[in-house]
């Protein structure tokens, strides 16, 4: 389990996947044909991660940002990254006040539940790097003085690619900060179509927020409380192994990134209305939070290599951990299941993490895990990697149809 010790209930997951689940609509209200990144985006939010949004100017990173600002009540700030930015600009400053004769601090716009970092390389990187701190510790030390930000706390970050002018590349510490790296990508031409229809009247400042930091604050913890089995660990930090002995990448996945991958999996597996982790979570977010912590060689970079295939090289030889009973194993290290059994009750919208009655079923994200589904069976059984015993919540919550 994760860092809780009490089991996830029917009501925890229910409540999870009914507040989920209405920020992914209000969200993807304003974000039209992107349910794939906004599920993302939340899975980084309720595993207390950052989100960098690198895309071409004008495919939506900023309104998506703004979008999950709006849709939390609490604290929220923009910070539009330019070249003149000071650091100061971003974490506050102290003054003398003459009124009292004494020094105040007054705190910058990175004091908030959630901080917009627009275009954030194309400020210098000495106005970069006063995220660090916050970023990592929920705190900004000024003039030798610790101040601690409101708490949840969440950078979303957009920026431009590299190549383009009056960028600052960010140096490799500040991107591993980051949980995920995501694109947004152009919409397909329904989308685009819908999206001109409606260009007047979607925009972020109209949507009300729809649950506030308290309550994610509470869903965050019960992501906490999700199930690892432990030879998912292992899986986890094998994956990460892989990349840094590739012989064409100069440097591998932190243990910070293993860190994030396994926060990570944990939120986006609770999305999915369930209680425990799977090989093919780890799978999913791959990419997205490995993809941006690697750093190749010279020599890779001529050659057209992308992190992307260091990872898929990784999935394809670390073999997936076989919970007891299991024998075989498909392509790609995805685990056969022996039967199709039914994935059994899943959480509904609707309710608040602390449970409510169900309701008819309903998918949180707007994209299905059906890899998941089909292996869930054999993981939240009692020998598998979705329990601990025949009292766990995994094995209870999620019964076997039939």
């Amino acid at each position: 389990m994760g860092m809780g010790t009490e089991p996830l209930t029917r009501g925890h997951m229910q409540g999870f996947a009914g507040l989920a689940g209405h920020l992914a609509d209000s969200i993807g209200s304003i974000v039209l044909g992107k349910p794939a990144v906004v599920r993302l985006a939340l899975t980084a939010l309720f595993a207390q991660g950052h989100v960098l949004l690198e895309d071409v100017p004008g495919v939506g990173k900023t309104t998506l940002a703004r979008a999950m600002a709006a849709s939390v009540r609490g604290q929220w700030r923009r910070i539009q990254f330019t070249p003149d930015l000071l650091p100061a600009d971003v974490t506050g400053v102290t003054i003398f006040n003459q009124a009292n004769r004494g020094f105040e601090f007054h705190p910058g716009p990175v004091f908030a539940n959630i901080v917009i970092a627009d275009e954030i390389n194309r400020a210098s990187p000495k106005t970069q790097s006063a995220l660090l701190e916050v970023m990592e510790e929920r705190f900004v030390t000024v003039d030798g003085v610790r101040h601690a930000v409101p708490r949840p706390f969440l950078v979303v970050a957009t920026q431009n690619p590299v190549e383009m002018d009056g960028t600052y590349r960010l140096p490799e510490a500040q991107l591993d900060r980051f949980l995920m790296k995501l694109s947004v990508g152009y919409p397909d031409e329904a989308v685009e179509v819908e999206v001109l229809r409606g260009a007047a009247v979607r925009s972020p400042d109209q949507l009300e927020p729809v649950t506030d930091t308290a309550t994610v604050g509470e869903a965050i913890r019960l992501v906490q409380r999700v199930h690892i089995a432990d030879p998912l660990y292992a899986y986890a930090v094998r994956l990460a192994t892989s990349t840094r002995e590739h012989p064409q990448v100069r440097i591998g996945v932190s243990p910070r990134g293993v860190i994030a991958l396994t926060r990570a999996a944990q939120a986006y597996a609770l999305i999915d209305g369930r209680a425990f982790v799977l090989p093919e979570d780890f799978k999913a977010l791959l990419e997205p939070v490995f993809a941006h912590r690697i750093l190749l060689s010279p020599d890779a970079q001529l050659r057209g290599l992308a992190a992307a295939d260091v990872l898929r090289e990784a999935v394809e030889s670390v073999p997936v951990p076989l919970p007891p009973g299991q024998h075989g194993q498909g392509a790609g290290g995805a685990v056969t299941p022996p039967t199709a059994g039914s994935h059994g009750s899943r959480p509904t919208r609707g309710a608040t993490p602390g449970g409510a009655p169900p309701a008819p079923p309903a998918q949180a994200s707007g994209q299905a895990n059906t890899a998941g589904r089909a292996s869930a069976p054999v993981y939240q059984s009692g020998g598998g990697y979705g329990a601990a015993g025949p009292g766990h919540a995994n094995g209870t919550a999620h019964a076997h149809g039939g």
